[in-house]
Protein backbone atom coordinates (compact mmCIF):
# COMPACT_ATOMS: atom_id res chain seq x y z
CA UNK A 1 0.00 0.00 0.00
CA UNK A 2 2.76 2.47 0.89
CA UNK A 3 4.51 1.84 -2.45
CA UNK A 4 1.27 2.46 -4.38
CA UNK A 5 0.65 5.65 -2.39
CA UNK A 6 4.23 6.76 -2.98
CA UNK A 7 3.72 6.37 -6.74
CA UNK A 8 0.32 8.09 -6.71
CA UNK A 9 1.68 10.97 -4.65
CA UNK A 10 4.16 11.85 -7.39
CA UNK A 11 1.75 14.29 -9.03
CA UNK A 12 0.95 15.95 -5.72
CA UNK A 13 4.65 16.34 -4.98
CA UNK A 14 5.21 17.75 -8.49
CA UNK A 15 2.48 20.37 -7.83
CA UNK A 16 4.15 21.30 -4.53
CA UNK A 17 7.58 21.53 -6.12
CA UNK A 18 6.37 23.56 -9.13
CA UNK A 19 4.70 26.07 -6.82
CA UNK A 20 7.82 26.23 -4.65
CA UNK A 21 10.08 26.83 -7.64
CA UNK A 22 7.81 29.56 -8.99
CA UNK A 23 7.30 31.49 -5.77
CA UNK A 24 10.46 30.82 -3.81
CA UNK A 25 13.08 30.58 -6.55
CA UNK A 26 15.50 32.71 -4.54
CA UNK A 27 15.26 30.46 -1.46
CA UNK A 28 16.69 27.00 -1.00
CA UNK A 29 14.54 24.16 0.28
CA UNK A 30 16.29 24.40 3.67
CA UNK A 31 15.55 28.14 3.86
CA UNK A 32 11.89 27.59 2.97
CA UNK A 33 11.64 24.85 5.59
CA UNK A 34 13.15 27.20 8.20
CA UNK A 35 10.69 29.95 7.29
CA UNK A 36 7.81 27.49 7.67
CA UNK A 37 9.09 26.40 11.07
CA UNK A 38 9.42 30.02 12.23
CA UNK A 39 5.88 30.67 10.97
CA UNK A 40 4.71 27.70 13.02
CA UNK A 41 6.67 28.68 16.14
CA UNK A 42 6.86 32.49 16.05
CA UNK A 43 9.57 33.68 18.44
CA UNK A 44 11.43 30.36 18.29
CA UNK A 45 15.06 30.47 19.36
CA UNK A 46 17.95 29.34 17.18
CA UNK A 47 18.61 26.12 19.10
CA UNK A 48 15.01 24.97 18.74
CA UNK A 49 14.98 25.89 15.05
CA UNK A 50 18.11 23.80 14.56
CA UNK A 51 16.45 20.87 16.33
CA UNK A 52 13.21 21.07 14.36
CA UNK A 53 15.01 21.41 11.03
CA UNK A 54 17.46 18.65 11.93
CA UNK A 55 20.54 20.88 11.56
CA UNK A 56 23.64 21.61 13.52
CA UNK A 57 23.34 24.85 15.48
CA UNK A 58 26.13 26.46 13.43
CA UNK A 59 24.38 25.52 10.15
CA UNK A 60 21.07 26.91 11.38
CA UNK A 61 22.81 30.12 12.43
CA UNK A 62 24.36 30.59 8.97
CA UNK A 63 20.99 29.81 7.34
CA UNK A 64 19.35 32.48 9.52
CA UNK A 65 22.08 34.96 8.57
CA UNK A 66 21.17 34.40 4.91
CA UNK A 67 17.44 34.75 5.64
CA UNK A 68 18.01 38.00 7.53
CA UNK A 69 20.10 39.31 4.61
CA UNK A 70 17.29 38.29 2.20
CA UNK A 71 14.76 40.24 4.28
CA UNK A 72 12.80 37.15 5.30
CA UNK A 73 13.69 36.87 8.97
CA UNK A 74 14.17 39.22 11.92
CA UNK A 75 16.18 38.50 15.04
CA UNK A 76 15.13 40.01 18.35
CA UNK A 77 16.55 39.68 21.88
CA UNK A 78 14.56 37.23 24.01
CA UNK A 79 11.99 38.54 26.47
CA UNK A 80 13.36 36.72 29.50
CA UNK A 81 16.98 36.19 28.50
CA UNK A 82 18.50 38.91 26.34
CA UNK A 83 21.31 36.55 25.36
CA UNK A 84 18.76 34.36 23.61
CA UNK A 85 17.57 35.47 20.19
CA UNK A 86 13.99 34.97 19.06
CA UNK A 87 13.18 34.67 15.37
CA UNK A 88 10.24 36.25 13.55
CA UNK A 89 9.11 36.38 9.94
CA UNK A 90 9.10 39.65 8.07
CA UNK A 91 6.05 40.84 6.10
CA UNK A 92 7.97 39.81 2.96
CA UNK A 93 8.27 36.22 4.21
CA UNK A 94 4.58 36.12 5.12
CA UNK A 95 3.70 37.44 1.65
CA UNK A 96 5.91 34.80 0.02
CA UNK A 97 4.27 31.99 2.02
CA UNK A 98 0.79 33.26 1.12
CA UNK A 99 1.79 33.43 -2.54
CA UNK A 100 3.17 29.89 -2.36
CA UNK A 101 -0.05 28.54 -0.88
CA UNK A 102 -2.21 30.42 -3.40
CA UNK A 103 -0.17 29.02 -6.30
CA UNK A 104 -0.36 25.48 -4.89
CA UNK A 105 -4.13 25.72 -4.45
CA UNK A 106 -4.59 27.02 -8.01
CA UNK A 107 -2.58 24.11 -9.38
CA UNK A 108 -4.48 21.61 -7.24
CA UNK A 109 -7.80 23.08 -8.36
CA UNK A 110 -6.95 22.45 -12.01
CA UNK A 111 -6.28 18.79 -11.29
CA UNK A 112 -9.30 18.38 -9.00
CA UNK A 113 -11.55 19.85 -11.72
CA UNK A 114 -10.68 16.86 -13.91
CA UNK A 115 -11.72 14.33 -11.26
CA UNK A 116 -15.17 12.92 -10.67
CA UNK A 117 -17.05 14.24 -7.63
CA UNK A 118 -16.82 10.74 -6.11
CA UNK A 119 -13.06 10.71 -6.63
CA UNK A 120 -12.66 14.14 -5.05
CA UNK A 121 -14.75 13.10 -2.04
CA UNK A 122 -12.79 9.86 -1.62
CA UNK A 123 -9.50 11.74 -1.89
CA UNK A 124 -10.62 14.34 0.66
CA UNK A 125 -11.87 11.68 3.07
CA UNK A 126 -8.63 9.71 2.78
CA UNK A 127 -6.46 12.79 3.19
CA UNK A 128 -8.42 13.94 6.23
CA UNK A 129 -7.99 10.55 7.87
CA UNK A 130 -4.29 10.59 6.96
CA UNK A 131 -4.05 14.07 8.54
CA UNK A 132 -5.78 12.94 11.75
CA UNK A 133 -3.31 10.09 12.19
CA UNK A 134 -0.38 12.41 11.44
CA UNK A 135 -1.65 15.00 13.93
CA UNK A 136 -1.64 12.39 16.67
CA UNK A 137 2.10 12.47 16.28
CA UNK A 138 2.33 8.70 16.02
CA UNK A 139 3.83 8.85 12.56
CA UNK A 140 5.97 11.93 13.19
CA UNK A 141 7.24 11.98 16.75
CA UNK A 142 8.84 8.57 16.32
CA UNK A 143 10.82 9.93 13.36
CA UNK A 144 11.81 13.10 15.22
CA UNK A 145 10.17 15.64 12.92
CA UNK A 146 7.04 17.76 13.40
CA UNK A 147 4.05 18.16 11.13
CA UNK A 148 3.79 21.86 10.41
CA UNK A 149 0.26 23.21 10.40
CA UNK A 150 -0.71 26.48 8.71
CA UNK A 151 -3.02 27.21 11.65
CA UNK A 152 -0.07 27.59 14.00
CA UNK A 153 -1.08 24.50 15.96
CA UNK A 154 1.98 22.65 17.23
CA UNK A 155 1.83 19.02 16.14
CA UNK A 156 4.30 16.19 16.63
CA UNK A 157 6.74 18.35 18.55
CA UNK A 158 9.56 15.90 19.28
CA UNK A 159 10.46 15.70 22.95
CA UNK A 160 12.58 13.10 24.67
CA UNK A 161 11.08 11.10 27.52
CA UNK A 162 13.28 13.03 29.94
CA UNK A 163 11.59 16.23 28.79
CA UNK A 164 14.69 17.53 26.99
CA UNK A 165 14.55 18.27 23.26
CA UNK A 166 16.42 15.90 20.94
CA UNK A 167 19.97 16.73 19.93
CA UNK A 168 20.27 18.49 16.57
CA UNK A 169 21.71 16.44 13.73
CA UNK A 170 23.21 17.54 10.43
CA UNK A 171 20.88 18.37 7.55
Amino acid sequence: MSAALDEAAGTLLAVWEAARERTTSRLSSAQLRAIMVVEQYDGINLRRLATLTDMLLSSASRLCDRLVAAGMLEREPGRYDRREISLHLTPEALRLLAELRTDRRRRLERILDGMSSEGRLALLQGMREFDVVGRRGEATAAEGWPVLQPSGERIGDPVRPSGEPPVARTA
